[in-house]
């Protein structure tokens, strides 16, 4: 007998989308439909922001009205909570998209000497749900409800119940829980009985404060597995789905202009490639911020848009002491070209820049990004982590065909043809600016390390800053 063959497996699961970025990439389409979900976290980690956001996305991008049934907020506190998200809630539920309800439980008041279940609740949810046409809801927090139970044979036979019923409605839940010390929720129970749980963590380390999700589990379809970081602001959730990134980015032939003519030269007369990664290191007042406010000033030129990140100096210090290079960023800024966003490293955690930088990026559409310096990545965190950043953010760029420019300050004593967080190697054009002295003078150099792709020149050329901007001396000929 010939063996059967196996149909090629395939993810038919029936997901829900979020409507959150990055968290519908991480679980291949978003929560699972008709199923419930368990979101479960510590104290201020974002689980009511998580589901609230859940429900208005369905609600406005979807057509998929919702309830929010809120064990600990009045339908008044929530609304006022969410409206510094962008969420109107009022006006969801003057169009019918929306319900709340605030069930009020007490301790005191739970008997389960007697026969104690939850078909209260089971009348209010299918009253709130048939209200709006919900196919979407949301308990928040689970503990609220079942806190005061001390049976646990009870305990776990009515959250089958409830889990049970939510999934006979037909609609995608997602329930909000405490973390436990031991386990993902305080009851240890809700994790079995739940299709999907993912888990939010708000740690601080060295004072610095990161967000992380993680998907714990996810029945019947495959997931990111990976802790990832997320972000909560004035737009809501966005979350970094870091395992997206592969070596597959497409590469352009075209070229485009370093902003000063004697570098175009070095580099075969053309400049840099589009969508490369350029790298300029040297030790402090080697220049690399002016070579880096000229590419900045060129993509402005040219009409595309430039986002400038600074770690060292504000905008308005940026702008003023350029001019005393000819470089006048001032104009860019004003007609939108260039836009220059300044925060200290120590702001965020690591990855949390990172988020930051794909929301600017998303939100400026920018065909340049430059970094200034890299290095004081370092200050904030170790060098592995500094390079596992840095390699995603490359890898992120290259994938949106961006150019990105980045400096990296050298320490003294340190060998020129290093960085401390060791990412020479994702580099396509490495420029090297170094100091030297000669009769009682200083003076600068630069020559091109590497340069994938293309002819370049292997001279040091002689680097000079004046009021008229950066020029670079070519090599005298030697005498025979």
């Amino acid at each position: 007998m010939k063996a059967e063959r196996r149909a090629p497996a395939r993810d038919v699961l029936p997901k829900a989308p979020t409507g959150i970025a990055g968290l519908d990439e991480i679980t291949g389409g978003g929560l699972p439909k008709g199923r419930p979900t368990l979101v479960c976290g510590g104290p201020g980690c974002g689980k009511t922001l998580l589901a609230m956001e859940f429900l208005v996305r369905g609600a406005t991008e979807f057509g998929e009205p919702g309830v929010f049934i809120t064990f600990e907020e009045t339908g008044e506190e929530l609304a006022q909570n969410v409206r510094s998200l962008g969420f109107d809630l009022q006006a969801l539920i003057e169009k019918n998209k929306l319900a709340i309800d605030y069930v009020r439980v007490e301790r005191a008041e739970i008997d389960e000497s007697g026969e104690y279940d939850l078909e209260g609740l089971f009348l209010r949810l299918g009253l709130a749900i048939d209200s709006v046409g919900a196919k979407r809801i949301v308990l928040d927090t689970i503990e609220s409800l079942f806190g005061g139970f001390t049976n646990e044979a009870l305990l776990r036979s009515e959250l089958r119940r409830l889990f049970r019923y939510l999934k006979d409605r037909g609609v995608t839940a997602v329930i909000t829980g405490e973390r436990g010390e031991r386990t993902f929720t305080r009851q240890g129970l809700e994790e079995y009985v739940s299709d999907c749980v993912i888990m939010l963590d708000h740690r601080v380390i060295e004072q610095t404060s990161t967000r992380r999700l993680r998907i714990v589990k996810y029945r019947g379809t495959t997931h990111g597995t990976n802790e990832y970081p997320f972000l909560i602001d004035e737009h809501g959730f966005s979350v970094l789905p870091l395992s997206g990134l592969k070596l597959d980015h497409e590469v352009s032939d075209e070229r485009v202009s370093s902003g000063i003519a004697g570098l175009d030269e070095m580099l075969d007369g053309k400049g840099y490639y589009r969508g490369s990664s350029i790298l300029v290191s040297g030790t402090a007042g080697t220049g690399k911020t002016s070579l880096a406010t000229h590419f900045a000033h060129e993509t402005a030129r040219r009409g595309e848009r430039c986002l400038y990140l600074a770690f060292e100096e504000s905008p308005q210090q940026m702008i003023r002491n350029m001019r005393s290079i000819g470089v006048d960023l001032e104009p860019c800024v004003k007609k939108g070209t260039l836009r220059i966003h300044a925060s200290r490293p120590t702001l965020h955690g690591l990855e949390m820049h990172l988020v930051q930088i794909h929301k600017l990026v998303s939100e400026f559409d920018p065909g340049t990004v430059i970094v200034d310096p890299v290095s004081n990545f370092v200050d904030t965190s170790s060098a592995l982590e500094a390079h596992a950043m840095l390699m995603r953010l490359i890898d992120f760029l290259k994938g949106k065909q961006i150019t990105s420019f980045m400096t990296h300050l050298t320490s003294g004593g340190r060998a020129v043809e290093a960085t401390e967080i060791g990412i020479s190697s994702l580099i396509d054009t490495w420029l090297l600016v170094r100091d030297f002295e000669h009769a009682g003078e200083r003076s600068r150099g630069l020559y091109v390390l590497k340069s994938r792709g293309m002819p370049h020149s292997k001279q040091i050329r002689e680097f000079i800053i004046t009021p008229r901007g950066v020029q670079l001396n070519p090599v005298k000929e030697r005498k025979k």
